[in-house]
């Protein structure tokens, strides 16, 4: 059987990318876009990682694109892969109560993130008002 060839899009992005490295202006113009696009999708997967959703998947699509240009992101992208998929494999080997006991630690923790970033940030203190509420009806 033939080997794959490589996709033309990763071929296409790879030949742009030299082309751009190959001027000194526009290494320095890659560079500077690659950090900065890089930063606002780490700062927003930050942002959304005690929501519920793919926080943590957007810091690491940042990771990926900080990788284009960064040694430093690319070993950062693959310590992470690597411990991933090594944590997604060990959970998915345990008994059910097991992976219960680990989606509710996570849970529990979400809401408290959820719990004190709402207390802080906006002063709305979820927890007493549901005490409140519960006290008083």
């Amino acid at each position: 059987m033939a080997e794959r060839p490589r996709s033309s899009w990763r071929q296409r992005a790879r030949i742009t990318l030299d082309l751009i490295r190959a001027n000194p202006t526009g290494r320095v113009a890659l560079k500077i876009f690659i950090a900065v696009a890089g930063a606002l999708v780490v700062t927003l997967g930050i942002a959304l990682i005690p929501l519920p959703g793919p926080g943590w998947l957007i810091v690491i699509a940042g990771l990926a694109i900080w990788a284009v240009e960064f040694h430093w992101a690319r070993r950062l992208l693959a310590f992470t892969r690597r411990h991933v998929h090594n944590w997604t494999r060990w959970a998915a080997s345990r008994s059910l109560p097991v992976r219960f006991a680990l989606g509710s630690v996570g849970l529990v923790f979400v809401a408290t993130v959820v719990w004190l970033s709402l207390k802080y940030s906006l002063g709305v203190d979820l927890v007493a008002q549901v005490l409140h509420y519960l006290a008083t009806h």
